[in-house]
């Protein structure tokens, strides 16, 4: 979880460097920081309870640092959308910027096309406000990494080889 937290904390960074809109650029690099500093804590935590054994009081510790890092990923994707929508600069040629504009892109192609078939198809009642009833839910950047198996991504490859790990090698 420690290494996958920092995986999101990459990711974050790279989507904030090329962010157009200054104050979402800013809560996204908050958030990243955040989560950069809880998984730390949480890597910290996980080696003494592996040192110390089995103890309640570590137990508990180490659920909740566990809790904080999942509400600050998903405040980093929070804010990584907020990023997405109000627009990316053009990436550098690193591939792994180029792999994160490609995944931010597929999101809000999702976006857009749930938006225009919403406005074709929305319920509206007699106020013209949308019923919430049966409405289909917004595709989110969690919801678009959950819906991929771990191998097959729908990201375009690279063609050339890369060495190490990247951003979106693994499950966010």
């Amino acid at each position: 979880m420690v290494s996958d937290g920092m995986v999101v904390a990459k990711f974050g960074n790279i989507l904030a460097k090329h962010c157009l809109d200054q104050r979402c650029s800013t809560e996204l690099l908050r958030a990243t920081e955040h989560t950069q500093s809880i998984s730390s804590q949480l890597g910290i935590v996980a080696r003494v309870k592996a040192v110390t054994g089995e103890s309640k009081a570590s137990s508990e510790l180490l659920l909740s640092n566990v809790q904080n890092l999942i509400q600050a990923v998903q405040h980093v994707l929070r804010a990584a959308e907020a990023a997405c929508v109000k627009g990316l600069g053009q990436p550098s040629a690193d591939p792994e910027e180029e792999e994160v504009a490609a995944y931010c892109q597929q999101w809000r192609k999702n976006l857009t096309q749930h938006r225009a078939k919403e406005a074709l198809n929305s319920d509206r009642d007699e106020l013209g406000l949308r019923k919430t009833r049966g409405a289909k839910a917004e595709p989110t950047l969690m919801s678009l990494v959950q819906e991929q198996p771990p191998g097959s991504r729908n990201i375009p490859k690279h063609p050339s080889p890369r060495k190490g790990p990247t951003v979106m090698d693994r499950h966010l």
